[in-house]
């Protein structure tokens, strides 16, 4: 695990929040977990990026953009109708994102507003964590670090991607290495559960301590 001090905290009274940021397939997920499990309230993006486009207005406003389309069988949007466009095309990948960030940021706000008293942070697991400037609300970022193979394995099994698929939607997002240098914490996960638990929980233990500071 190598760390840097947590960056400036300028609200005290609130509780610390934390960015979770690594590459695709590495893991970030399995991080936001255990933290839940540690009792902190994680704001799954992904889970409410997939529920923004089932907001009726959202769903008009892509037709009307890109047709029906980008409408599965069931008259739903199709996400990976809209991905094969966003990924071709950055201009429409970000109209794409100043539709529905508002809308995720207003559940996130939500969500973190009704956290329990008892929680120790807060948690944004965000694929686009830095490149939507969502460091900006953190008190601490946790880069998660896995090797490029690993991270491929998973996704070919998990989606059925291969290398050229990867590479495309990272060639989308920051390099790896600024991510990396840009957080405050980067955990190795190449190991088993247990050695993931045995970083995250110093981790949140130290980013909790110094907001209380």
């Amino acid at each position: 695990m190598r760390e840097r001090p947590t960056r400036r905290m300028t609200e005290r009274s609130r509780k610390p929040v934390i960015g979770l940021a690594g590459g695709i397939g590495s893991g970030k997920s399995a991080v936001a977990d255990i933290l839940a499990d540690l009792g902190c309230v994680v704001a799954h993006s992904d889970e409410m990026a997939r529920a923004a486009l089932r907001d009726p207005d959202i769903r008009a406003q892509l037709v009307q953009w890109w047709g029906n389309d980008i409408l599965d069988d069931e008259g739903e949007i199709d996400r990976r109708a809209v991905a094969h466009i966003v990924f071709a095309d950055a201009g429409q990948r970000r109209r794409l994102e100043g539709l529905t960030h508002p809308w995720i940021e207003a559940r996130r706000a939500e969500q973190f507003a009704a956290a329990a008293p008892d929680a120790p942070a807060l948690v944004i697991d965000a694929p686009l964590l830095f490149e939507a400037g969502l460091e900006e609300a953190c008190d601490a970022v946790l880069f998660v670090d896995t090797p490029r193979q690993t991270r491929l394995t998973r996704l070919r099994a998990a989606r059925g991607w291969e290398e050229a698929d990867l590479k495309r939607r990272e060639d989308s997002q920051l390099p790896l290495d600024v991510k990396r240098s840009r957080a405050d914490y980067v955990i190795q996960n190449d190991g088993d559960l247990s050695d993931l638990v045995a970083q995250v929980r110093p981790i949140l233990s130290q980013i909790v301590a110094s907001h209380r500071s």
